[in-house]
């Protein structure tokens, strides 16, 4: 198996209180890794450290790209809560498109083909219908799955979900994931839920974490 993140003893604290102590494990070129645990045990912190919003006081993050040592991947990211301001006049489309900002060439628009990304991607999450509606015309569901769609545009190596499933359409959430399992066919996924019940049946492997963490393979 090809690796693509490592973490080596890891520990992050805020202040005088330390969120992750001592955390240890890998991330897989075609993994599917659920992370579980109590809140404030450290699962958001986790995900901000591997995207190098919050620093470790001690500990290494390598990344790999082809087995070999490389500053950073590309990696698509779902907060939580998304700071967005519903009011601001884009379009799904347009927010979808913003996933693409870091390949399209300056002064120019996006080509024939990464418009095709675009609109694929927006009806992966059944959104076509919408592609031209303002944000502020979407449900919470609705527009957690266009901020999906332009984490996934760019075909990231790794995407970061933190409780997805926190605004997702009942209605949506089968396909969800399935999506997520297309997804994982080329892009490696980790995915931070409160909801063990349904998670554990989708993902490849397991990480509870509440300061210290603690890996399963599952099956």
């Amino acid at each position: 198996m090809e690796k693509i993140i490592e973490m080596k003893d890891v520990s992050v604290s805020y202040g005088m209180k330390p969120v992750l102590r001592n955390v240890s494990f890998d991330v897989w070129k075609d993994d599917f890794l659920g992370v579980i645990g109590p809140n404030g045990g450290g699962k958001t912190t986790l995900v901000k450290t591997i995207l190098k919003l919050v620093k470790p006081f001690s500990g290494e993050i390598v990344y790999y790209d082809g087995q070999k040592r490389v500053p950073s991947l590309k990696i698509g990211y779902l907060p939580q809560i998304t700071p967005i301001d519903r009011n601001f006049p884009v379009s799904v489309y347009e927010v979808v498109a913003s996933g693409l900002v870091g390949e399209k060439v300056m002064f120019h628009g996006f080509s024939a083909g990464q418009k095709a990304r675009i609109n694929d991607v927006i009806a992966w999450v059944e959104l076509e219908s919408f592609a031209n509606r303002a944000i502020g015309e979407l449900s919470g569901g609705q527009l957690q799955r266009a901020l999906l769609a332009r984490a996934i545009v760019s075909r990231p190596q790794l995407l970061l979900l933190d409780e997805p499933n926190t605004y997702i359409d009942k209605h949506f959430e089968s396909r969800f994931y399935e999506l997520l399992c297309e997804i994982n066919r080329r892009t490696a996924i980790l995915l931070v839920s409160h909801d063990v019940g349904t998670l554990l049946p989708k993902v490849k492997n397991v990480a509870y974490i509440n300061e210290t963490l603690h890996y399963h393979r599952n099956g």
